[in-house]
């Protein structure tokens, strides 16, 4: 069995129900960030070699994947920068040269920052090692252009914002494996200790064989960039970018997608087809654009299974977020901040993952990815990373629709979320009334395929 398979689908033979076992990854895995740069005649680059690095999308999750990056063994070097909004460049730049003030680690010249919708093809253009952060709907544009190029990527999550995005992705995808191209996915939870240790009492059989799962993220939300004199529409969507789907998803994908990730992978599958209601009841004002605040999505699975999946972001209300397995002998219970804990059906404790001394699951990834291009192993998460992308489009059609909507139909529509010229003068998908207020997705009514 290859590497990238075993990182992939670490749990082979888990059940007749599907749900899958095996642990090969999960014994490599928790200290993947102490792999030696171990150079072999098909390796491109040596422990000695200076691989170059270029960020697109200056925001605070592209800065803090540039420092991971540059935190990785062996030589690195950021190069080249791209946004749309100087200011994000300009903040970012700063702040990444404070942690970073000798240059053999951090060079950027002037005539290396990119701003505007073009600037990543520039940016690209220059590095080795691409780090992808933008809002995701601009992901599969970028993907393409740094896999055509022939580059290693970081692509955060999700990979996409509509079916055709998806689409995009898996083929660049089958490109970047025909290239040997190196590409991670910001879904850090399969880079975790606390999961891939408490997953291995799942492949031992400890909860038996699984019979349902649930998945949570709930909490009060996010920021809000209120509108501010002179921006163009697009610029305010772009500058608020959370709050439209052409750019977020809508947060059951922006955010949720760590947690039915996390279903799909110990599935080893993708829903069939899902149904769901959700709504606006507390984050409904002008400034939230056209998205829900609460989801919830019945996902079903080609042998029956049922996941259920929660996410709300209403200020005052249950905070939770993590991942439940319910077995015929027991239950898992894990989440992002290293709880893993599996019990029998009393109650009584089978394990307890204590992440204190673990690894930043984040810092992790960077690990997993320099260590592979230097030593010219396989990692390419592109392919689960959209397909997961999908299964939180496919929720959010059918919280959008309050249809039956099926996996194929979804992933095979043509509808196109996406603005059809991207310039900050050009017309917006959405557009807010006159009292600047958006439409809003209405169950019975709301077209998603």
């Amino acid at each position: 069995m290859s590497e990238e398979k075993d990182l992939q689908n670490p749990f082979p033979h888990l059940s007749r129900r599907g749900f899958f076992k095996g642990s090969a990854a999960l014994l490599g895995g928790a200290l993947v960030s102490q792999i030696p740069f171990e150079t072999n005649a098909y390796a491109r680059y040596g422990a000695d070699d200076t691989l170059k690095i270029a960020l697109v999308g200056c925001g605070g999750r592209g800065r803090g994947a540039a420092i991971q990056a540059l935190s990785t063994q062996g030589k690195v070097k950021l190069v080249a920068m791209a946004d749309a909004f100087r200011d994000n460049l300009d903040e970012s730049f700063t702040i990444i040269g404070t942690r970073f003030p000798d240059k053999n680690r951090f060079d950027v010249p002037e005539k290396n920052k990119f701003v505007g919708f073009d600037a990543y093809k520039k940016a690209i253009a220059l590095a080795d090692v691409v780090i992808l952060a933008t809002p995701p709907g601009f992901r599969p544009i970028h993907f393409e252009e740094a896999v055509n190029a022939g580059k290693h990527i970081f692509a955060e999550k999700p990979m996409a914002t509509d079916a055709p995005g998806v689409r995009r992705v898996l083929a660049a995808a089958e490109v970047a494996k025909k290239k040997n191209l190196k590409v991670v996915v910001g879904l850090q939870r399969r880079y975790q200790n606390a999961y891939l240790e408490t997953l291995k009492r799942v492949n031992d059989g400890s909860i038996g064989d699984i019979t349902s799962a649930q998945a949570y993220w709930h909490n009060a939300g996010v920021w809000v960039r209120p509108r501010k004199e002179g921006q163009t529409e697009m610029e305010y969507q772009m500058r608020n970018w959370y709050y439209f789907n052409w750019l977020c998803g809508d947060h059951i994908l922006e955010q949720h997608i760590h947690n039915i990730d996390v279903i799909n992978w110990v599935k080893n599958a993708y829903p069939v087809s899902a149904q769901g209601m959700g709504g606006r009841q507390v984050r409904n004002g002008k400034d939230h654009g056209e998205i829900f605040d609460h989801h919830y999505v019945e996902f079903t699975y080609a042998d029956g299974t049922i996941f259920n999946s929660q996410c709300r972001h209403q200020p005052g209300t249950m905070n939770r977020v993590e991942e439940v397995l319910i077995g015929t002998k027991g239950r898992v219970t894990l989440s992002g901040d290293g709880k893993g804990v599996v019990t029998d059906l009393k109650g009584t404790s089978i394990y307890n993952h204590r992440a204190k001394n673990d690894p930043d699951p984040y810092q992790t990834e960077h690990d997993r990815l320099f260590a592979a291009i230097r030593n010219n192993t396989p990692v390419n998460d592109a392919e689960y990373g959209a397909k997961s992308t999908m299964t939180a489009i496919l929720g959010r059609n059918a919280t959008y629709s309050g249809q039956v909507v099926k996996w194929d139909d979804a992933l095979n529509t043509q509808l196109s979320i996406m603005p059809e010229k991207f310039a900050f003068d050009a017309p917006t998908p959405t557009k807010p009334d006159a009292n600047g207020f958006y439409p809003i997705p209405t169950p019975g009514v709301t077209r998603v395929i």
